[in-house]
C-alpha cells in the first residue's frame, strides 16, 4: 500500500481515484476544484479529501493528476497552492492529462530539479475503460520512476508502456488521437454511404467488421451512430483540443497531417451544429445534416 494523491476528479478522474482506493488498496487522499465532488468521493471510496493541491500532495508517495489542459495543470502543479510546493523527495508526480509535450518536458525539468520523479502519463480508453479500471496508458519519462510507478497505475490500467523520455507519452497519445481522427471520419462515410444506397447498416457491419475495415469504434460505435445517437464518450471539445496539440506538435516537428487538420475543421462544424459535448462519433451527424 501506497500514499497516493489524486488531483483532479472529472469523468475520467473520478473512477481512476477509486480504483487506486478499492483495487490498489492505497491510502488516497484527492483534490477537486468543486470540493463537493471531492468530498462525494472521499464519502463513496472511503478516503479523504484535501482543499489544495498543495494539500493533497504532501508527505505522499505518489501524486495523480487527471485536468483540463496545460494551463489547469501548471495551476494545480506549479501555481500558489500547487503540488510542487509540497511534495517530498523521492515521490513521483504522474500526470494522466492530455496535455502537450512541452508542458510535460517542462514540469519534468522542475520535479528533477526539486528531488522528485515526473511521467506523463495520458491514457486512451474513455470514460468507460476508466470506470472499469482498463485504460491504456502511454508514459513518458525515466525507467528507475516507470517501474516504481507502474504497479500503481496497474490499479486503473489493463496496458502500460513506457514509451521514451519526458514528453514521450504525450507524444504517443497524439499518435493515437490521429489515428482515430481519420478512422471515425471513414466510418461515418461508409454509414453515410450505406443508409443512402439502402442497404441495412447492421448487416453491413456484421460482415465487413470481420475483415479489414473492421475496429473498436465500428464495433462500439455504430449503432448508436445509426440512430444518431452522440451521448456515449469522449466530447468533441476535447477531442478538438487534443487535435490542436497534434496540429501544433506537427507544425515543430515537420510532420504533415493533412486527413488531421480537415477533421479538426469538421469537428468545428459538430460544433457549430451545437455538438460540443457530442462524443467524436457525431462526424456523422455533420454528413446527415438536412
Amino acid at each position: 500500500m501506497a500514499k497516493v494523491a489524486f488531483i483532479g476528479l472529472g469523468v475520467m478522474g473520478y473512477p481512476m481515484a477509486g480504483h487506486l482506493k478499492q483495487r490498489g488498496g492505497h491510502d488516497v487522499t484527492v483534490y477537486n476544484r468543486t470540493s463537493q465532488k471531492a468530498a462525494k468521493w472521499a464519502e463513496e471510496f472511503g478516503g479523504s479529501h484535501a482543499a489544495t493541491p498543495a494539500e493533497a500532495a504532501q508527505d505522499q508517495d505518489f501524486v495523480f493528476a487527471c485536468v483540463g489542459n496545460d494551463d489547469d495543470l501548471r495551476e494545480v502543479t506549479i501555481g500558489d497552492d500547487g503540488a510542487f510546493q509540497t511534495m517530498k523527495a523521492g515521490s513521483i508526480f504522474i500526470d494522466n492529462t492530455t496535455a502537450s509535450a512541452e508542458v510535460a518536458r517542462e514540469l519534468a525539468g522542475l520535479a528533477d530539479e526539486k528531488g522528485f520523479g515526473f511521467i506523463d502519463a495520458p491514457v486512451s480508453g474513455g470514460q468507460a475503460g476508466a470506470e472499469n479500471g482498463v485504460l491504456t496508458v502511454m508514459c513518458g519519462g525515466s525507467e528507475e520512476h516507470f517501474n516504481q510507478a507502474k504497479p500503481v497505475i496497474e490499479s486503473y490500467a489493463r496496458m502500460i508502456g513506457l514509451m521514451g523520455p519526458a514528453g514521450s507519452g504525450q507524444l504517443t497519445k497524439m499518435v493515437n488521437q490521429i489515428c482515430i481522427a481519420g478512422l471515425v471520419q471513414g466510418l461515418s462515410e461508409g454509414i453515410h454511404f450505406a443508409g443512402k444506397a439502402g442497404l441495412d447498416i447492421e448487416k453491413v457491419v456484421e460482415v465487413i467488421s470481420k475483415g479489414a475495415a473492421g475496429s473498436w469504434q465500428m464495433e462500439n460505435r455504430h449503432k448508436t451512430m445509426a440512430q444518431g445517437k452522440y451521448d456515449f464518450g469522449f466530447a468533441v471539445d476535447w477531442m478538438r483540443k487534443d487535435l490542436g496539440i497534434c496540429l501544433t506538435e506537427a507544425d515543430n516537428n515537420g510532420a504533415k497531417l493533412p486527413v488531421t487538420a480537415l477533421v479538426d475543421q469538421f469537428y468545428k462544424d459538430v460544433q457549430q451544429m451545437g455538438g460540443n459535448r457530442w462524443d467524436t462519433s457525431s462526424l456523422l451527424a455533420r454528413l446527415e445534416k438536412k
